[in-house]
């Protein structure tokens, strides 16, 4: 991401309003400054095509473009001007509509298209039953192991025995102080069955949360001995454990062990996946 892509971003984020109930808007006054917009009717003109589209959609233009009334200051008085409260998917598609010569317009697009592509995906999420949202985590965790797993190897991290004891270091923060084989043991796992395939969701999104952060952390801090990632990974597990701890959550070791692994369910699910095909082949 160039700086100024940076800017923009860091720009729309500034401008984002949260209501009590968490709901997140945009002013559209302040957003037409963002676009660099100079003049509040040729914006009017573009938000107009943004409510059409959100019609030609099928939702409710009000519930994304909400109107209130605004103060601006007119010489030494005051007066009211028409402002919107603009969903993110308002301003998505304002940004769809908007002048394409100019390049914040390209960028709102990307970022605006990014955050409710974001949305749709918790969205989604939230649906799914606990198994189907082990998978999804599970399949996170993978992809991201093996990115902590480069980024610690350009730390110093380099044979298999130092990677494990990096690994335990991670585990050892966030379970306070348990190493693998404690996790293991307490699971009553057998000897090959890995810890990761007998989480439920709540206990991955915690080690997700703890791998995400821990590679970030050693990019962004540059780590270049094994010692030091180690210790990074190690913090980072403590310091998602204590945010665990401030909100009241259960600690992960105290969570409950799921009877099925992973590895059940994918094969479970991939068992209906097949049935199906077959029922709409025969179907045909």
């Amino acid at each position: 991401m160039s700086n100024l892509q940076a800017e923009e971003y860091k720009s729309f984020e500034e401008i984002k309003r949260t209501k009590e109930d968490g709901t997140e808007y945009w002013s559209a006054r302040e957003l037409s400054e963002v676009l660099e917009y100079k003049q509040w009717r040729n914006f009017a003109k573009v938000i107009d095509r943004a409510k059409l589209a959100c019609q030609n959609s099928g939702r409710m233009i009000d519930d994304d473009f909400a109107e209130v009334s605004k103060i601006v200051e007119a010489g030494a008085t005051q007066k009211k001007v028409l402002d919107y409260e603009l969903s993110r998917y308002a301003c998505y598609l304002i940004v769809q509509n908007g002048d394409p010569r100019k390049e914040v317009i390209a960028l709102g697009q990307t970022y605006f298209a990014i955050q409710t592509r974001r949305q749709e995906v918790a969205d989604y999420f939230n649906q799914l039953d606990e198994d189907n949202k082990r998978l999804v985590i599970r399949g996170d965790i993978k992809q991201w192991n093996q990115m902590l797993l480069e980024v610690a190897h350009n730390a110093g991290v380099i044979t298999n025995q130092e990677y494990a004891e990096f690994q335990n270091a991670g585990y050892m923060g966030l379970y306070g102080g348990l190493t693998v084989d404690d996790i293991h043991r307490k699971k009553n796992l057998k000897d090959k069955e890995k810890i990761l395939d007998f989480m439920g969701s709540e206990e991955l999104a915690a080690n997700l949360f703890r791998i995400t952060q821990t590679e970030a952390k050693l990019k962004r801090e540059n780590v270049k001995n094994k010692e030091k990632a180690n210790q990074t990974h190690y913090t980072v597990g403590t310091t998602v454990r204590k945010a665990i701890k401030d909100i009241g959550g259960t600690m992960p070791e105290d969570l409950p062990t799921p009877e099925k692994s992973i590895k059940q369910v994918e094969k479970e699910q991939l068992k209906r996946l097949k049935d199906k095909k077959t029922k709409l082949m025969l179907d045909e």
